[in-house]
Protein backbone atom coordinates (compact mmCIF):
# COMPACT_ATOMS: atom_id res chain seq x y z
CA UNK A 1 0.00 0.00 0.00
CA UNK A 2 1.04 3.83 -1.26
CA UNK A 3 2.00 5.88 2.05
CA UNK A 4 3.92 8.67 3.10
CA UNK A 5 5.75 10.28 6.37
CA UNK A 6 7.75 12.94 7.73
CA UNK A 7 11.31 12.67 8.99
CA UNK A 8 11.68 14.61 12.16
CA UNK A 9 13.74 13.97 15.50
CA UNK A 10 11.95 14.56 18.72
CA UNK A 11 14.83 16.57 19.80
CA UNK A 12 13.66 19.17 16.59
CA UNK A 13 10.19 20.14 18.30
CA UNK A 14 9.49 23.55 18.90
CA UNK A 15 8.92 24.22 22.59
CA UNK A 16 10.33 26.15 25.64
CA UNK A 17 12.43 24.46 27.60
CA UNK A 18 15.34 23.96 25.48
CA UNK A 19 14.86 20.55 23.21
CA UNK A 20 11.88 19.22 21.76
CA UNK A 21 9.80 16.76 23.65
CA UNK A 22 6.78 14.97 24.52
CA UNK A 23 4.94 18.58 25.23
CA UNK A 24 2.17 19.88 23.47
CA UNK A 25 3.90 20.64 20.85
CA UNK A 26 4.76 17.40 19.45
CA UNK A 27 0.77 16.35 19.90
CA UNK A 28 0.35 19.71 17.23
CA UNK A 29 2.75 17.82 14.72
CA UNK A 30 1.07 15.04 15.17
CA UNK A 31 -2.23 17.03 14.18
CA UNK A 32 -0.25 18.85 11.26
CA UNK A 33 0.80 15.41 9.81
CA UNK A 34 -2.83 14.10 9.66
CA UNK A 35 -3.81 17.41 8.01
CA UNK A 36 -0.94 17.00 5.76
CA UNK A 37 -2.16 13.71 4.54
CA UNK A 38 1.13 11.72 6.42
CA UNK A 39 0.57 7.86 7.64
CA UNK A 40 3.69 7.94 9.23
CA UNK A 41 6.33 9.79 11.30
CA UNK A 42 9.51 8.69 11.14
CA UNK A 43 12.09 9.69 14.51
CA UNK A 44 15.57 9.13 15.40
CA UNK A 45 16.72 6.84 18.21
CA UNK A 46 15.19 7.49 21.40
CA UNK A 47 17.82 6.67 24.04
CA UNK A 48 20.01 8.71 26.83
CA UNK A 49 23.04 10.46 24.68
CA UNK A 50 26.35 10.32 26.03
CA UNK A 51 29.35 11.99 25.00
CA UNK A 52 28.80 14.05 21.35
CA UNK A 53 24.81 14.06 22.06
CA UNK A 54 23.99 11.20 19.61
CA UNK A 55 21.17 9.56 19.38
CA UNK A 56 23.17 6.77 17.82
CA UNK A 57 25.75 6.77 21.31
CA UNK A 58 23.55 6.19 24.26
CA UNK A 59 24.03 4.78 27.36
CA UNK A 60 21.12 1.89 26.71
CA UNK A 61 19.71 0.21 24.02
CA UNK A 62 16.65 -0.15 26.30
CA UNK A 63 16.06 3.19 28.22
CA UNK A 64 14.75 6.03 27.06
CA UNK A 65 15.85 9.97 27.08
CA UNK A 66 14.92 12.07 30.24
CA UNK A 67 15.42 15.17 28.09
CA UNK A 68 12.15 14.28 25.90
CA UNK A 69 9.99 14.38 29.89
CA UNK A 70 7.48 17.36 29.53
CA UNK A 71 8.49 19.39 32.27
CA UNK A 72 5.32 21.30 31.30
CA UNK A 73 3.24 18.01 32.47
CA UNK A 74 5.52 17.91 35.47
CA UNK A 75 4.61 21.34 36.19
CA UNK A 76 0.67 20.25 35.74
CA UNK A 77 1.20 17.61 38.22
CA UNK A 78 2.72 19.86 41.02
CA UNK A 79 5.90 18.74 40.83
CA UNK A 80 7.56 21.89 39.49
CA UNK A 81 6.62 25.30 39.19
CA UNK A 82 6.70 27.41 36.18
CA UNK A 83 8.86 30.14 37.66
CA UNK A 84 11.51 27.01 38.57
CA UNK A 85 11.66 26.57 34.57
CA UNK A 86 11.93 29.81 33.13
CA UNK A 87 14.63 30.90 35.63
CA UNK A 88 16.49 27.45 34.32
CA UNK A 89 17.07 29.53 31.46
CA UNK A 90 17.20 26.42 28.81
CA UNK A 91 16.57 28.36 25.59
CA UNK A 92 13.01 29.18 25.11
CA UNK A 93 12.32 29.02 21.45
CA UNK A 94 15.50 28.95 20.35
CA UNK A 95 16.70 27.44 17.11
CA UNK A 96 19.56 25.34 18.84
CA UNK A 97 20.12 23.15 21.10
CA UNK A 98 22.58 23.86 24.40
CA UNK A 99 23.06 20.32 25.61
CA UNK A 100 25.63 21.75 27.87
CA UNK A 101 23.16 24.03 29.14
CA UNK A 102 20.49 20.99 29.33
CA UNK A 103 22.73 18.71 31.43
CA UNK A 104 23.14 21.26 33.80
CA UNK A 105 20.28 22.88 34.21
CA UNK A 106 17.27 20.04 33.03
CA UNK A 107 18.63 17.13 35.33
CA UNK A 108 18.56 19.68 38.27
CA UNK A 109 14.75 20.27 37.65
CA UNK A 110 14.45 17.03 37.11
CA UNK A 111 15.70 16.00 40.95
CA UNK A 112 13.61 18.47 41.67
CA UNK A 113 10.74 16.83 40.47
CA UNK A 114 11.51 13.82 41.62
CA UNK A 115 12.44 15.02 45.34
CA UNK A 116 8.82 16.31 45.49
CA UNK A 117 7.12 12.90 44.20
CA UNK A 118 7.64 11.34 47.40
CA UNK A 119 5.36 14.09 49.25
CA UNK A 120 2.69 13.79 46.73
CA UNK A 121 0.48 10.66 46.75
CA UNK A 122 1.06 8.45 43.64
CA UNK A 123 0.34 4.96 42.04
CA UNK A 124 2.99 2.46 43.89
CA UNK A 125 1.10 -0.44 41.84
CA UNK A 126 1.87 1.23 38.69
CA UNK A 127 5.58 1.94 39.71
CA UNK A 128 5.48 -1.85 40.71
CA UNK A 129 4.28 -2.68 37.28
CA UNK A 130 6.53 -0.86 35.54
CA UNK A 131 9.47 -2.01 37.41
CA UNK A 132 8.23 -5.90 37.24
CA UNK A 133 7.82 -5.45 33.31
CA UNK A 134 11.44 -4.04 32.43
CA UNK A 135 13.35 -5.99 34.93
CA UNK A 136 15.40 -7.33 32.86
CA UNK A 137 17.66 -4.07 31.85
CA UNK A 138 16.24 -1.53 34.61
CA UNK A 139 17.69 -2.59 37.49
CA UNK A 140 21.24 -2.64 35.88
CA UNK A 141 20.59 0.44 33.99
CA UNK A 142 19.41 2.91 37.09
CA UNK A 143 22.63 1.40 39.07
CA UNK A 144 24.99 2.08 36.44
CA UNK A 145 23.70 5.64 35.94
CA UNK A 146 24.18 6.17 39.90
CA UNK A 147 27.54 4.85 39.38
CA UNK A 148 28.28 7.32 36.71
CA UNK A 149 27.31 10.22 38.70
CA UNK A 150 29.86 9.15 41.70
CA UNK A 151 32.23 8.91 39.54
CA UNK A 152 31.72 12.41 38.23
CA UNK A 153 30.67 11.39 34.67
CA UNK A 154 33.55 8.75 33.93
CA UNK A 155 33.26 6.31 31.40
CA UNK A 156 33.11 3.03 33.19
CA UNK A 157 36.27 1.70 31.65
CA UNK A 158 37.82 4.00 34.53
CA UNK A 159 35.81 2.69 37.41
CA UNK A 160 37.77 0.49 39.92
CA UNK A 161 38.02 -2.80 38.69
CA UNK A 162 35.51 -4.26 41.69
CA UNK A 163 32.89 -2.00 40.03
CA UNK A 164 34.00 -2.13 36.49
CA UNK A 165 33.92 -5.83 36.17
CA UNK A 166 31.00 -6.42 38.22
CA UNK A 167 32.45 -8.44 41.37
CA UNK A 168 29.21 -9.70 43.11
CA UNK A 169 30.10 -7.93 46.75
CA UNK A 170 30.94 -4.54 45.18
CA UNK A 171 27.32 -4.69 42.92
CA UNK A 172 25.69 -5.68 46.11
CA UNK A 173 27.23 -2.79 48.15
CA UNK A 174 26.69 0.05 45.44
CA UNK A 175 22.81 -0.81 45.17
CA UNK A 176 22.57 0.11 48.73
CA UNK A 177 24.80 2.52 48.70
CA UNK A 178 23.01 4.50 45.42
CA UNK A 179 19.48 3.36 46.33
CA UNK A 180 18.03 6.98 46.32
CA UNK A 181 19.94 7.64 42.68
CA UNK A 182 18.58 4.26 41.88
CA UNK A 183 15.24 5.43 42.55
CA UNK A 184 15.75 8.66 40.28
CA UNK A 185 16.87 6.86 36.98
CA UNK A 186 14.04 4.57 37.72
CA UNK A 187 11.71 7.07 38.10
CA UNK A 188 13.09 9.16 34.81
CA UNK A 189 12.07 5.96 32.87
CA UNK A 190 9.09 5.35 33.85
CA UNK A 191 7.79 8.46 33.48
CA UNK A 192 9.23 8.67 29.77
CA UNK A 193 7.80 5.61 28.38
CA UNK A 194 4.31 7.14 30.16
CA UNK A 195 4.57 10.22 28.16
CA UNK A 196 5.92 8.26 25.33
CA UNK A 197 2.93 5.85 25.35
CA UNK A 198 0.45 8.40 25.65
CA UNK A 199 1.85 10.27 22.36
CA UNK A 200 2.15 6.87 20.74
CA UNK A 201 -1.28 6.34 21.29
CA UNK A 202 -2.83 9.67 20.62
CA UNK A 203 -0.81 9.50 17.00
CA UNK A 204 -2.46 5.81 16.55
CA UNK A 205 -5.79 6.83 17.12
CA UNK A 206 -5.31 9.48 14.38
CA UNK A 207 -4.20 7.12 12.28
CA UNK A 208 -0.07 7.50 12.59
CA UNK A 209 2.40 5.36 12.65
CA UNK A 210 5.82 5.64 13.90
CA UNK A 211 8.80 4.52 12.56
CA UNK A 212 11.97 4.51 14.91
CA UNK A 213 15.31 4.15 15.02
CA UNK A 214 17.57 1.13 16.31
CA UNK A 215 21.33 1.76 16.15
CA UNK A 216 23.25 -1.63 14.72
CA UNK A 217 25.78 -1.33 17.33
CA UNK A 218 25.59 -0.26 21.18
CA UNK A 219 27.94 2.42 22.52
CA UNK A 220 31.09 1.62 24.42
CA UNK A 221 30.30 3.33 27.29
CA UNK A 222 26.73 1.82 28.31
CA UNK A 223 24.92 -0.38 30.49
CA UNK A 224 24.97 -2.93 27.65
CA UNK A 225 28.37 -3.53 27.40
CA UNK A 226 28.89 -3.75 30.87
CA UNK A 227 26.56 -6.15 32.07
CA UNK A 228 26.82 -8.42 28.98
CA UNK A 229 30.51 -8.26 27.81
CA UNK A 230 30.75 -11.39 26.88
CA UNK A 231 28.30 -10.48 24.36
CA UNK A 232 30.91 -8.40 22.61
CA UNK A 233 34.91 -9.09 21.60
CA UNK A 234 36.76 -7.33 24.41
CA UNK A 235 39.83 -8.95 26.43
CA UNK A 236 39.77 -10.66 29.51
CA UNK A 237 40.10 -7.62 31.04
CA UNK A 238 37.00 -6.00 29.58
CA UNK A 239 38.55 -3.74 27.07
CA UNK A 240 37.35 -4.05 23.04
CA UNK A 241 39.54 -6.18 21.17
CA UNK A 242 38.49 -4.68 18.00
CA UNK A 243 35.77 -1.58 17.30
CA UNK A 244 33.15 -0.64 14.64
CA UNK A 245 33.48 1.43 11.64
CA UNK A 246 33.24 2.32 7.52
CA UNK A 247 36.43 1.82 5.37
CA UNK A 248 37.42 5.03 3.44
CA UNK A 249 35.14 6.03 0.34
CA UNK A 250 34.97 9.01 -1.71
CA UNK A 251 33.36 10.48 1.38
CA UNK A 252 35.81 10.43 3.61
CA UNK A 253 39.39 9.45 3.05
CA UNK A 254 40.05 7.80 6.39
CA UNK A 255 36.98 6.31 6.57
CA UNK A 256 34.74 6.73 10.01
CA UNK A 257 35.98 5.43 13.29
CA UNK A 258 33.13 5.22 15.32
CA UNK A 259 34.66 3.32 17.95
CA UNK A 260 31.72 1.32 19.16
CA UNK A 261 32.32 -2.72 20.31
CA UNK A 262 31.80 -5.80 18.35
CA UNK A 263 29.49 -8.45 18.32
CA UNK A 264 30.63 -12.20 19.75
CA UNK A 265 28.27 -13.59 17.10
CA UNK A 266 29.49 -17.12 17.65
CA UNK A 267 28.36 -15.92 21.49
CA UNK A 268 24.85 -14.56 20.17
CA UNK A 269 24.40 -17.67 18.12
CA UNK A 270 24.62 -20.15 21.39
CA UNK A 271 22.07 -18.86 23.12
CA UNK A 272 20.02 -18.33 19.88
CA UNK A 273 20.43 -14.88 20.23
CA UNK A 274 18.36 -14.09 22.74
CA UNK A 275 20.08 -10.43 23.35
CA UNK A 276 19.09 -9.44 20.07
CA UNK A 277 15.12 -10.89 20.47
CA UNK A 278 14.84 -9.19 23.47
CA UNK A 279 16.29 -5.72 21.86
CA UNK A 280 14.25 -6.01 18.93
CA UNK A 281 11.12 -6.78 20.94
CA UNK A 282 11.40 -3.53 23.06
CA UNK A 283 11.82 -1.49 19.64
CA UNK A 284 8.56 -3.37 18.29
CA UNK A 285 6.59 -2.08 21.49
CA UNK A 286 8.07 1.07 21.50
CA UNK A 287 6.94 1.97 17.57
CA UNK A 288 5.16 0.50 14.56
CA UNK A 289 8.21 -0.22 12.96
CA UNK A 290 11.93 -0.47 13.07
CA UNK A 291 14.35 1.01 11.15
CA UNK A 292 17.92 -1.17 11.63
CA UNK A 293 20.83 1.23 10.78
CA UNK A 294 23.48 0.08 9.02
CA UNK A 295 21.91 -3.10 7.69
CA UNK A 296 24.75 -4.50 6.00
CA UNK A 297 26.23 -5.11 8.95
CA UNK A 298 24.85 -8.09 9.38
CA UNK A 299 26.47 -9.19 6.41
CA UNK A 300 29.82 -8.28 6.73
CA UNK A 301 30.52 -5.79 9.23
CA UNK A 302 34.06 -3.75 9.30
CA UNK A 303 36.41 -4.15 12.07
CA UNK A 304 39.00 -1.86 13.29
CA UNK A 305 41.26 -2.63 15.97
CA UNK A 306 41.09 -0.99 19.30
CA UNK A 307 43.08 1.84 19.70
CA UNK A 308 43.44 2.66 15.71
CA UNK A 309 43.01 6.24 15.33
CA UNK A 310 41.43 6.20 12.04
CA UNK A 311 39.23 3.38 9.88
CA UNK A 312 41.91 2.67 7.43
CA UNK A 313 43.71 -0.17 9.10
CA UNK A 314 40.30 -2.13 9.48
CA UNK A 315 39.16 -5.46 7.44
CA UNK A 316 35.90 -7.04 6.66
CA UNK A 317 34.51 -9.69 8.51
CA UNK A 318 31.33 -12.29 8.28
CA UNK A 319 28.11 -11.13 10.53
CA UNK A 320 25.32 -13.71 11.73
CA UNK A 321 23.35 -13.04 8.04
CA UNK A 322 19.94 -14.63 7.82
CA UNK A 323 20.21 -16.79 11.03
CA UNK A 324 19.78 -13.74 13.58
CA UNK A 325 16.89 -12.71 11.60
CA UNK A 326 15.17 -16.34 11.24
CA UNK A 327 15.59 -16.47 15.06
CA UNK A 328 13.75 -12.71 15.60
CA UNK A 329 10.94 -14.28 13.19
CA UNK A 330 10.57 -17.63 15.25
CA UNK A 331 10.51 -16.04 18.55
CA UNK A 332 8.43 -12.56 17.85
CA UNK A 333 7.01 -13.56 14.68
CA UNK A 334 6.75 -11.11 11.59
CA UNK A 335 8.33 -7.41 12.95
CA UNK A 336 7.88 -4.51 10.73
CA UNK A 337 11.65 -3.45 9.93
CA UNK A 338 13.47 -1.47 7.67
CA UNK A 339 16.67 -2.57 6.30
CA UNK A 340 18.93 0.51 6.28
CA UNK A 341 21.26 -0.65 3.39
CA UNK A 342 23.17 2.40 2.30
CA UNK A 343 27.18 3.11 1.63
CA UNK A 344 29.35 0.06 0.62
CA UNK A 345 27.20 -2.60 -1.13
CA UNK A 346 27.79 -5.96 -2.46
CA UNK A 347 25.93 -8.79 -3.66
CA UNK A 348 25.74 -10.75 -0.60
CA UNK A 349 23.90 -7.86 1.36
CA UNK A 350 21.46 -7.42 -1.12
CA UNK A 351 20.99 -11.43 -0.96
CA UNK A 352 20.20 -10.63 2.54
CA UNK A 353 17.66 -7.99 2.27
CA UNK A 354 15.90 -9.67 -0.26
CA UNK A 355 15.81 -12.97 1.98
CA UNK A 356 14.45 -10.67 4.50
CA UNK A 357 11.80 -9.37 2.63
CA UNK A 358 12.48 -6.32 4.45
CA UNK A 359 11.98 -3.05 2.68
CA UNK A 360 15.43 -1.69 1.61
CA UNK A 361 16.30 2.34 1.29
CA UNK A 362 16.47 4.44 -1.69
CA UNK A 363 17.89 7.98 -0.97
CA UNK A 364 18.13 10.20 -4.44
CA UNK A 365 20.86 12.59 -3.15
CA UNK A 366 22.85 9.42 -4.04
CA UNK A 367 20.96 9.00 -7.65
CA UNK A 368 23.26 11.92 -8.53
CA UNK A 369 26.55 11.92 -6.34
CA UNK A 370 29.31 11.00 -8.55
CA UNK A 371 31.38 10.00 -5.31
CA UNK A 372 28.91 7.21 -4.71
CA UNK A 373 28.61 5.74 -8.66
CA UNK A 374 31.08 2.99 -9.03
CA UNK A 375 30.23 3.39 -13.26
CA UNK A 376 28.35 5.80 -15.18
CA UNK A 377 25.80 3.56 -16.55
CA UNK A 378 22.52 4.70 -15.17
CA UNK A 379 20.91 1.25 -15.37
CA UNK A 380 22.93 0.26 -12.72
CA UNK A 381 22.19 3.35 -10.30
CA UNK A 382 20.12 1.65 -7.40
CA UNK A 383 19.12 5.19 -6.17
CA UNK A 384 17.56 5.94 -9.50
CA UNK A 385 13.63 6.09 -9.31
CA UNK A 386 13.19 4.31 -12.52
CA UNK A 387 15.22 0.96 -11.21
CA UNK A 388 13.32 0.97 -7.78
CA UNK A 389 11.32 -2.30 -6.92
CA UNK A 390 7.71 -1.45 -5.02
CA UNK A 391 9.46 -2.89 -1.53
CA UNK A 392 11.53 -0.03 -0.58
CA UNK A 393 11.34 2.83 1.29
CA UNK A 394 12.55 6.22 -0.42
CA UNK A 395 14.26 9.30 0.40
CA UNK A 396 15.56 12.62 -0.64
CA UNK A 397 17.70 12.83 2.29
CA UNK A 398 18.68 11.00 5.43
CA UNK A 399 19.29 12.88 8.93
CA UNK A 400 23.49 12.52 7.90
CA UNK A 401 22.51 13.79 4.96
CA UNK A 402 22.40 17.68 3.42
CA UNK A 403 19.33 18.93 3.14
CA UNK A 404 18.59 18.80 -0.01
CA UNK A 405 18.98 23.08 -0.51
CA UNK A 406 22.20 22.80 1.54
CA UNK A 407 23.11 19.65 -1.44
CA UNK A 408 21.92 21.67 -4.15
CA UNK A 409 24.55 24.77 -2.83
CA UNK A 410 27.57 22.08 -3.24
CA UNK A 411 27.37 19.60 -5.31
CA UNK A 412 29.48 19.75 -9.14
CA UNK A 413 27.79 21.66 -11.93
CA UNK A 414 27.64 18.79 -14.15
CA UNK A 415 25.80 16.76 -10.85
CA UNK A 416 23.41 19.83 -10.86
CA UNK A 417 23.23 19.65 -14.65
CA UNK A 418 22.49 16.05 -14.17
CA UNK A 419 19.61 17.10 -11.81
CA UNK A 420 17.54 19.78 -13.61
CA UNK A 421 17.82 17.30 -17.19
CA UNK A 422 16.74 14.24 -14.77
CA UNK A 423 13.45 16.88 -13.74
CA UNK A 424 13.31 18.19 -17.11
CA UNK A 425 13.31 21.96 -15.58
CA UNK A 426 14.72 25.00 -17.60
CA UNK A 427 15.21 26.73 -14.65
CA UNK A 428 18.20 27.25 -12.75
CA UNK A 429 16.35 28.21 -9.21
CA UNK A 430 17.44 25.69 -6.33
CA UNK A 431 14.12 26.07 -4.36
CA UNK A 432 12.07 25.01 -7.89
CA UNK A 433 14.77 22.17 -8.17
CA UNK A 434 14.38 21.08 -4.35
CA UNK A 435 10.46 20.80 -4.80
CA UNK A 436 11.14 19.06 -8.11
CA UNK A 437 12.95 16.28 -6.69
CA UNK A 438 10.51 15.88 -3.46
CA UNK A 439 8.09 15.53 -6.42
CA UNK A 440 10.42 13.09 -7.94
CA UNK A 441 10.30 11.18 -4.61
CA UNK A 442 6.83 11.21 -3.55
CA UNK A 443 5.75 9.81 -7.93
CA UNK A 444 8.21 7.33 -7.71
CA UNK A 445 6.88 3.75 -7.15
CA UNK A 446 8.21 2.84 -4.06
CA UNK A 447 5.56 1.52 -0.93
CA UNK A 448 6.37 4.31 1.17
CA UNK A 449 7.90 7.46 0.93
CA UNK A 450 9.49 9.69 3.51
CA UNK A 451 11.03 13.47 3.30
CA UNK A 452 12.67 15.08 6.08
CA UNK A 453 10.51 18.06 7.17
CA UNK A 454 13.57 20.58 5.98
CA UNK A 455 13.08 19.20 2.81
CA UNK A 456 8.96 20.65 2.83
CA UNK A 457 10.06 23.26 4.39
CA UNK A 458 13.20 24.08 2.11
CA UNK A 459 16.38 24.63 4.34
CA UNK A 460 19.31 25.26 3.58
CA UNK A 461 22.04 23.36 5.93
CA UNK A 462 22.06 25.23 8.60
CA UNK A 463 18.89 22.93 9.60
CA UNK A 464 21.44 19.39 8.56
CA UNK A 465 20.88 17.00 11.62
CA UNK A 466 24.55 15.25 11.33
CA UNK A 467 27.52 15.68 9.99
CA UNK A 468 29.53 11.79 10.10
CA UNK A 469 32.63 11.85 11.47
CA UNK A 470 32.53 15.38 13.42
CA UNK A 471 31.96 16.11 16.85
CA UNK A 472 30.24 19.09 17.95
CA UNK A 473 27.06 21.12 16.62
CA UNK A 474 25.24 18.14 15.58
CA UNK A 475 21.88 16.59 16.80
CA UNK A 476 21.21 20.75 17.48
CA UNK A 477 18.47 21.96 14.78
CA UNK A 478 15.17 22.83 16.42
CA UNK A 479 11.75 24.19 14.21
CA UNK A 480 9.96 27.13 14.90
CA UNK A 481 6.54 26.99 15.44
CA UNK A 482 5.54 29.41 13.03
CA UNK A 483 7.40 27.62 10.02
CA UNK A 484 4.76 24.69 10.25
CA UNK A 485 1.29 26.37 8.64
CA UNK A 486 -1.63 25.09 7.25
CA UNK A 487 -0.42 25.94 3.87
CA UNK A 488 2.70 24.25 4.14
CA UNK A 489 -0.34 21.15 5.43
CA UNK A 490 -2.12 21.59 2.35
CA UNK A 491 0.55 21.95 0.11
CA UNK A 492 2.30 18.06 1.27
CA UNK A 493 -1.27 16.81 1.40
CA UNK A 494 -2.19 17.80 -2.66
CA UNK A 495 1.19 16.37 -3.77
CA UNK A 496 0.53 13.38 -1.32
CA UNK A 497 -3.53 12.87 -3.28
CA UNK A 498 -1.87 13.15 -6.39
CA UNK A 499 0.45 10.35 -6.23
CA UNK A 500 -1.85 7.86 -4.40
CA UNK A 501 -0.23 7.98 -0.81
Amino acid sequence: MRAAGILFPIFSLPGKYGIGCFSKSAYRFVDFLREAGQKYWQILPVGPTSYGDSPYQSFSTFAGNPYFIDLEKLIEDGLLTEEECDASDLGSDATDIDYGRLFAERFKLLRTAYGRRSGISKDAKKDSDFAEANADWLPDYALFMALKDAHGGASFFEWEDELRLREPKAIEAAREKYSAQIGFYEWLQEEFYSEWSALRKYANDLGIKIIGDIPIYVAADSADVWVSPELFKMDENGIPTAVAGCPPDGFSATGQLWGNPLYDWDTHAKDGYKWWIRRVKACRDLYDVVRIDHFRGFDQYYSIPYGDKTAVGGHWEDGPGIDLFNAIRDALGEVNIIAEDLGYMTDSVRELVKTTGFPNMKVLEFAFDGRDQKDESAGTNDYLPFNYDKNCVVYTGTHDNETLKGWLDHIKLAELRQVRQYLDLKTKDKTAIVDGLVRLAIGSVADLCIIPLQDYLRLDNRARINTPSTLGMNWRWRLLERQVDTSLARRIFTLTRIYGR
